[in-house]
């Protein structure tokens, strides 16, 4: 009880100090002290998600929105730009979202991204494919599409706002990479090939930083129910429900799994909106898993 009681006093100090009258704490009030005290300082940071109108970029895109970033959303799809944009607005109608419509993955649309948003605080490399496929039947044509896609398309965007993060000593540069980098998928070569390119390249850019305000890391999901994933599975299950593909999945594909289901997008959000803000500043060239445990290792 005396520890109960110390407690109750310090948070009413803490309510006090808030300006926040010490009554019952209704559900608004509630979300009002937890904006206060969570706040991960990111209002008036710009924020680029490549390939963010669906799947795991979105769930980072609304994340950062929410958090009080300005937030440029982009796709390939004008019209899956819009509905992406449109239900961050509903989410968080204090949001502001900007749009950008173009494959990030070609020289010419990162161009065109420069004239419009010359320079940007935090860069998420999202984008990203995947596909299935024996080795023996991958040939060079998608091994070039994966790595231009998957690696080149990040080296662009970093290369293009890097010197002005540095100039201005503050950014964040996170790569969405994928267990799939430590564990290759014998399914998935070329996949898991690229994504360890990603934790090269975000290292090697982090050690380019030392000193400067500007972090880079990598952040490393496991299996994710992502509108992809979801394709994925209805082609593979021949109409069997998700849940007990789930099942079946994690059973004889991913056994390691700790979590034994997929991912939400939303939760390797999380740690990616923690790790682009202020308040992450001395995480910097790591390789940070949100894989649900399925690399067997301590580290």
């Amino acid at each position: 009880m005396p520890y109960r009681f110390e407690a109750l006093k310090l948070y009413s100090e803490r309510i006090r100090r808030l300006g926040v009258a010490p009554e019952v704490i209704t559900p608004n009030r509630e979300t009002l002290l937890r904006e206060k005290f969570m706040n991960l300082k990111l209002t008036a940071k710009t924020a680029l998600v490549s390939g963010s109108s669906k799947g795991i970029g979105f769930a980072i895109a609304s994340q950062l929105a929410a958090e009080g970033a300005r937030v440029i959303v982009n796709g390939r799809s004008e019209a899956g730009v819009a509905a992406a944009v449109e239900r961050i607005r509903q989410a968080t109608p204090s949001a502001s979202v900007e749009s950008f419509v173009g494959d990030l993955a070609t020289i010419d649309a990162v161009t065109a991204l420069l004239v419009r948003f010359p320079a940007v605080d935090v860069l998420v490399n999202n984008l990203g494919i995947f596909e299935p496929k024996p080795f023996e039947e991958i040939p060079d044509e998608d091994w070039r599409r994966f790595f231009e896609v998957n690696v080149l398309s990040g080296v662009r965007l970093s290369r293009a706002y890097l010197t002005g993060m540095k100039q201005r000593q503050w950014g964040r540069i996170v790569f969405i990479s994928s267990e799939s980098a430590i564990q290759i998928p014998v399914e998935m070569i070329h996949y898991g090939t690229t994504k360890t390119a990603q934790l090269a390249l975000s290292r090697g850019l982090a050690e380019s930083c030392a000193g400067t305000g500007v972090t880079v890391n990598a952040v490393l999901p496991g299996p994710t129910r992502s509108a992809g994933v979801e394709d994925f599975v209805r082609q593979l299950s021949a109409g069997q429900p998700f849940e007990a593909f789930e099942k079946e999945f994690f059973t004889s594909v991913r056994p390691s799994s700790l979590i034994k289901r997929f991912e939400t997008p939303e939760e390797i959000a999380s740690l990616v909106t923690f790790v682009c803000s202020p308040v992450a500043s001395a995480i910097t060239g790591a390789a940070l898993r949100v894989d649900g445990g399925v690399v067997r290792a301590c580290y």
